[in-house]
């Protein structure tokens, strides 16, 4: 309201017209009780007209000097009768724009004045007890009106900053999600890429070392290397499509198994016994078996949620991929059990090196896929525990987990099945 922050705006131009009119009709309006005042000579009249005169110019002060225009015009009320037009424009001002306890204490003084007015000035018309009540009626209306005005603005503020404050909330809740989205797809491209990127080191490590192979499994590492290099071109061109999309548009991780935009299906548990069949591709020993027994593979896979399906996919891809690292020539043995209503269990394990280090490939881990798998595990609504059973472990050296003979790494994980 100060008007030394900026120009007065349409609209306060405006009020400010309204304020002086309205306290100029009251002066027009009380000339004509004011000179039936007995003892009221034409010079008094006069002098008391000029003073109302110019407490209505003054309102013009009113949004740079509220309470003390307010405190002067009160004050000048009580000794003039053209003056109160002007005073409760003041005390509507102050009213608005002050805190209660100002108002309170101004509107004290206001009430003071109205009985000092008719002591001063007695009208004819008036007794008293009915001068006060008026005058009194007049600036507790007057109050009451502001004390309205003020609390609708302040209520109109506050919703403002609430809205503006569900704004900011809303910001963050979607840089969150994108947060949760990138890492999302930064877990998915180190299960993938590491699955692909380690086929592709054992068949050219297979080719470095056995130069003197024959033709047709040169021809077969080769198209295996060129299978892999493909999905793994195939894979990145994903994730990079989902990270220049929106987030609900890309996130391959919904409940569907699909991504949107025309993104590859998601694997699920179904695509096991292709996985398998690219480790045994790649020289790894698989004992690969889907209970219940007998049924038939897709079978059991039907009846499994893609997302507990994809998770289980995940699980048994990093098992092998880590069993391609840390222990080549071990068997793996992979399984799947479970029933609808009592969850679905995966189990991957394969046998220690007699040595630490022993027989360890040279594919380069970040050591972060098991942390990934129990994160992705938790989320799934299941768990997930890895280590060493079977033995006594016989140390840890640089990453490798060395034992004795019969001890084993197993990595075991339950996932909801409902029925």
């Amino acid at each position: 309201m100060n008007s030394s922050s900026g120009a007065r705006t349409a609209r306060d131009w405006i009020v400010d017209i309204s304020c002086f009119l309205l306290a100029a009709a009251f002066i027009l309006l009380a000339s004509k009780p004011a000179a039936s005042v007995s003892g009221t000579t034409h010079g008094v009249l006069v002098t008391d007209q000029v003073v109302g005169a110019l407490s209505c110019a003054a309102l013009w002060l009113r949004r740079r000097w509220p309470l003390e225009l307010a405190v002067v015009l009160v004050s000048l009320s009580a000794f003039s009768q053209f003056v109160p037009g002007a005073a409760a424009v003041a005390v509507f001002t102050v009213a608005v724009h002050r805190p209660f306890r100002v108002t309170a204490w101004l509107g004290g003084l206001a009430v003071a004045t109205t009985v000092v007015e008719p002591l001063v000035r007695p009208d004819p018309g008036l007794s008293l007890t009915a001068a006060v009540l008026v005058g009194s009626m007049l600036y507790l209306a007057v109050i009451g009106w502001g004390m309205f005005v003020r609390s609708r603005r302040q209520l109109l503020l506050s919703l403002r900053e609430r809205a503006r404050r569900a704004e900011a909330e809303a910001g963050l809740r979607a840089e969150r999600a994108q947060r949760l989205t990138r890492e999302r797809i930064a877990r998915e491209m180190h299960d993938v890429l590491a699955h692909r990127l380690s086929l592709l080191s054992v068949h050219a490590g297979a080719l470095e070392y056995r130069p003197d192979a024959p033709p047709e499994q040169i021809a077969v590492a080769a198209g295996v290397i060129r299978d892999s290099a493909h999905q793994a071109l195939e894979d990145l061109r994903e994730v990079i499509g989902v990270l220049r999309a929106p987030d609900d548009e890309g996130d391959g991780e919904g409940d569907g198994g699909e991504g949107g935009g025309g993104a590859r299906p998601q694997p699920t548990l179904a695509d096991l016994p292709r996985l398998v069949a690219e480790a045994r591709l790649a020289g790894t020993d698989v004992s690969y078996e889907s209970l219940p027994a007998g049924a038939r593979a897709d079978a059991v896979a039907g009846g499994v949620p893609a997302a507990t399906g994809r998770t289980a996919y995940r699980i048994v891809q990093e098992g092998l991929t880590n069993a391609r690292k840390h222990a080549p020539d071990a068997t793996v043995d992979v399984r799947i059990t479970g029933a609808a209503g009592e969850g679905l269990s995966v189990t991957v394990s394969n046998p220690l090196p007699l040595a630490p280090g022993a027989s360890r490939s040279a594919i380069p881990g970040a050591g972060q896929g098991l942390i990934g798998l129990a994160e992705r595990a938790q989320l799934a609504g299941g768990r997930l525990e890895s280590g060493a059973v079977g033995g006594v472990v016989g140390g840890v050296v640089g990453g490798v987990v060395g034992g004795v003979d019969g001890a084993a790494f197993r990595l075991a994980a339950w996932l909801p099945w409902p029925s």
